[in-house]
């Protein structure tokens, strides 16, 4: 059973990761993007962090709920309402509940990802975050995290061939193939951290 430690373990995990990668997905969004990917989502996630570390909910949930508020407030261009939609509708999947299983949080993080690509008009092989989510929670089962952590690494690296069909980088048709997407690849930053805080790290 996961509780709500458990989330905080995961979220705190996703903000050192992106506190370590920053540079790197402000590198990948430079020739596709804005050129701020990293920094965003770095000031959405320390607020997360910050904001965990004063109030901290006794709910799998509404830790979650709590997490997407922050990054929807505090991250710049669409990656905060993109992540915020994300943990607010996992949180809001998961209710009240103390501890959840392995199981519900699966079905949770797949409405969460469902609401992701309702909110951008997005389906995998847009060259998206949906594109490491969605193999992702295919993969994470009933509580697979280190297979959902390779899922989700295996396909932000598959995003590099493919030409933007959503978002920034679809403006430069053509020109975007030959670039990993920075929000495919954050989103395996997330996943991974959540393998970590699993135990699943090695």
């Amino acid at each position: 059973m996961l509780d709500a430690a458990f989330f905080r373990r995961w979220l705190t995990a996703a903000a050192a990761a992106v506190d370590r990668e920053a540079d790197r997905l402000t590198d990948l969004d430079s020739p596709i993007g804005d050129a701020d990917h990293g920094s965003n989502l770095q000031r959405g996630f320390n607020a997360v962090r910050t904001a965990l570390d004063k109030d901290a909910p006794d709910a799998p949930g509404a830790v979650l709920i709590l997490a997407g508020k922050q990054l929807i407030s505090t991250v710049g261009g669409a990656s905060g309402p993109l992540y915020g939609t994300l943990l607010r509708r996992t949180g809001k999947a998961l209710g009240d509940a103390t501890e959840v299983s392995e199981a519900d949080f699966a079905q949770a993080l797949k409405a969460g990802v469902d609401a992701v690509a309702a909110l951008g008009g997005a389906a995998p092989g847009d060259k998206t975050m949906l594109d490491a989510l969605v193999p992702a929670v295919e993969a994470l089962g009933d509580g697979d995290f280190a297979a959902a952590r390779a899922a989700a690494e295996h396909g932000a690296e598959a995003t590099t061939p493919l030409q933007a069909r959503k978002g920034r980088a679809s403006y430069l048709g053509e020109r975007s193939i030959g670039h990993q997407d920075p929000g495919a690849t954050s989103s395996a930053l997330l996943i991974g951290a959540l393998a970590e805080a699993a135990g699943g790290a090695a």
